[in-house]
């Protein structure tokens, strides 16, 4: 997805449990089509582990005719992680990928060196109606990646490992946890899992990561006698082991990883740990140097002066 202009998210109260540094409470911003919550980057944290950037994307209802068209725009130094919970988007890129994503599969596209891509929804779509519900992130890339060769990988449903009981229900998105490990190719160690817990049932986190988070997607959950509803980000102190518990029928996203190699830039769609590499990715986009999409004739042009962030 690309970068759209957003006010910064609206810090909630202060902590509400010693385990927890920060908590986030996501600003909604209408993009017209449909909403977004953004709760990275905030001013209170502006990244955990790799996870750079962190949307909420509806939930929202299309009518007939309508639908998501992010026009095709260009990225550096990242990886786009898309998750859906409802609805469908089509995707295009300029390897030649166009393929649809559904939920529970996960796309996974490594800008690299540089990539451009679309999101739209898809014609069939469009004239029944539809919904949309899901999560959009970046992960930056180590310092080794940052300029490999742009990459697209799909993975089905049934790909991404799922552990059960006790109340518990977890897809391992990416990363190890729990005692499983994802087939996703990550840049560096993280976690990036989908939690549904019955009511009373509770899921520990051990502090395998320095940086961790939840990000609550529905019902109610507790930590430490404290209770937290959906849109939220809680972001965690590092080497506490902390316990969830659903005081009713809850989702949500458990997501973090080992701190960058270093401070890292971001500037529109573009992340990099230098600054004039970033310049340089301006100007290719601002000379069409990127390439294009297959079968689009549109792009977003580059904006006038997005405010650039710097992590950390």
């Amino acid at each position: 997805m690309s970068w759209h202009s957003a006010d910064d998210p609206i810090p909630g109260d202060p902590f509400s449990c010693d385990a927890i540094k920060t908590l986030i409470v996501p600003r909604s911003r209408d993009l017209g089509s449909f909403a977004v919550r953004r709760a990275l980057p905030s001013t209170e944290c502006r990244m955990v582990g790799p996870f750079i950037f962190f949307d909420q994307m509806g939930p929202s209802e299309f009518l007939l005719g309508q639908g998501m068209d992010v026009r095709p725009h260009p990225h550096i130094g990242l990886s786009t992680v898309t998750y859906l919970f409802e609805g469908e988007i089509m995707h295009r890129d300029s390897l030649g990928t166009a393929l649809p994503i559904r939920p529970g599969e996960l796309n996974w596209m490594t800008a690299g060196r540089g990539i451009t891509h679309s999101e739209r929804t898809g014609s069939d779509l469009r004239r029944t109606g539809s919904t949309l519900f899901g999560l959009q992130s970046w992960v930056a890339l180590s310092g080794k990646d940052e300029e490999t060769a742009p990459a697209f990988e799909h993975y089905e449903a049934d790909a991404l490992p799922i552990l059960t009981g006790e109340g518990k229900t977890v897809r391992l998105i990416a990363g190890e946890a729990f005692g499983a490990k994802s087939p996703v190719r990550t840049s560096s160690p993280m976690v990036y899992a989908d939690v549904r817990l019955e009511a009373g049932a509770v899921l520990p986190l051990d502090p395998t990561y320095d940086e961790r988070a939840i990000y609550t997607v529905s019902g109610a959950i507790a930590i430490a006698g404290d209770g937290f509803g959906p849109g939220q980000l809680l972001v965690f102190r590092p080497g506490d082991r902390i316990s969830v518990r659903a005081t009713e029928t809850a989702r949500f996203m458990v997501l973090g990883g080992e701190p960058m190699d270093g401070p890292r830039h971001l500037w529109w769609n573009f992340v990099s740990s230098r600054p004039e590499r970033i310049e340089q990715a301006k100007e290719d986009w601002r000379q069409a140097r990127f390439d294009t999409v297959p079968g689009e004739s549109e792009f977003i042009p580059l904006p006038e002066q997005p405010a650039p962030v710097r992590y950390p």
